[in-house]
């Protein structure tokens, strides 16, 4: 257990002003004033009540990243440059890619079943894979419960601590949610308006899917279609190793019923899979989004179903306003017209929150070291992370 931080965090910034990922340039604007993102720092840092805070903004070739707070508890260190993070669910982008590449090969359908695919791996207590598409899979669409993670890596601080190097497969976190009934039944194929809820499940059957697919473990696959491609030197999936590559800026969680943090870097992601074991970096990040978005990744046919979306539950829209979902995407409305792309990623210690204009010429990829299970804390902290990503997007 590691003892409260001081708000009254140090402010730091490293400034990047440099050539982007050759993506066409924004219209004449005025580059982001390296102050003015170091006041967005301060500002998130704040609101927030986190450890760190890190952002990325990019407008056109135009690259500003600024940091507030401390890499480290107690260390005084800002966060380094490119400095490595998990991303957690942001991992479902790049499963979705993966998929949608091999569906523009014809190696596989959107509307192939579940059962087709892994027979008798989906059913009983009401759950059927022969009614569940890949696209519902995709989509969060398929009624699949969602597993709770926590009751196998710890709700509380000693039992995270006794459980943080532990191998889980994810195939145990699929069992336990088949022991549910489904949320609802998936939806049919003409719906418009579909029944959604967010499930990790769903994003696990379909790494076993890639794999029954091509034969390879799914990590591969993601690795030589998207990593390697890009040139994503600071992407991985890290399987058992429970390391963050250097640099990295620690990660720190308060659980329920502890009066202090706990640090949460160091711990085995296995169990999180396809839903979301990847490690990278803000400036890989905003590479793979803007590659994907101005369809360098997939083909129009494809990158045009997976920008395809529903509405998001009350839930999330609770936390999102605006949500919308489609193949291993978000999509949000600015405040200032048209939408946003991207993902986000949660995780014990741990919030990434990525935001792309439709034409990839902006992009924003913020992450922020510190959390509570405090549902208040967590409203108050989204909506800041919200509104500083709008605020970067929209300005002019």
């Amino acid at each position: 257990m590691i003892a409260p931080h001081r708000l009254a965090a140090i402010v730091l910034a490293s400034l990047a002003l440099s050539l982007g990922l050759g993506t066409p340039s924004s219209p004449a604007t005025t580059p982001l004033p390296p102050d003015r993102l170091r006041q967005e720092a301060a500002r998130a840092l704040e609101s927030t009540r986190a450890v760190s805070v890190h952002i990325r903004v990019r407008d056109g070739r135009h690259t500003v990243e600024a940091s507030a707070g401390e890499a480290a508890l107690g260390t005084g260190r800002p966060v380094p440059g490119g400095a490595h993070f998990r991303a957690a669910s942001v991992t479902k982008s790049f499963v979705a890619a993966t998929v949608l590449h091999l569906a523009a090969e014809r190696r596989l359908s959107l509307d192939d079943t579940v059962e087709h695919w892994l027979p008798g791996l989906v059913q009983g207590h009401g759950n059927d894979g022969s009614r569940i598409t890949v696209k519902h899979l995709l989509q969060h669409t398929s009624g699949l419960h969602d597993y709770d993670s926590t009751e196998l890596t710890g709700r509380t601080a000693p039992e995270f601590e006794r459980r943080r190097f532990d191998h889980i497969d994810p195939e145990q976190l699929v069992h336990a949610a088949l022991r549910h009934a489904p949320d609802f039944p998936p939806s049919g194929p003409d719906d418009p308006s579909p029944r959604w809820s967010y499930s990790n499940t769903g994003y696990h059957l379909l790494g076993a899917i890639v794999e029954k697919v091509t034969g390879r473990p799914w990590a591969v696959e993601v690795h030589d279609r998207i990593i390697r491609r890009l040139g994503l030197h600071g992407t991985r999936v890290p399987g058992d190793d429970p390391y963050l590559p250097e640099p990295y800026a620690h990660t720190y969680h308060r659980f329920a019923g502890s009066g202090g943090y706990t640090d949460t870097t160091v711990r085995n992601m296995a169990w999180a899979g396809t839903a979301g074991a990847l490690v990278s970096t803000s400036r890989d990040l905003d590479r793979f989004f803007t590659a994907l978005l101005t369809g360098r990744l997939l083909p129009p046919r494809e990158l045009a179903a997976m920008r395809t979306t529903v509405p998001g539950n009350e839930e999330h829209q609770q936390f999102t306003p605006g949500l919308r979902y489609g193949l291993g995407l978000m999509e949000q409305p600015l405040p200032c017209g048209g939408s946003r792309w991207g993902h986000h990623g949660d995780l014990d210690g741990t919030f990434v929150r990525t935001g792309f204009t439709a034409d990839g010429r902006r992009s924003v990829v913020v992450t922020v070291g510190g959390r509570t299970t405090d549902d208040t804390r967590l409203l108050t902290t989204e909506k800041a992370l919200q509104g500083l990503i709008d605020r970067m997007l929209c300005r002019r």
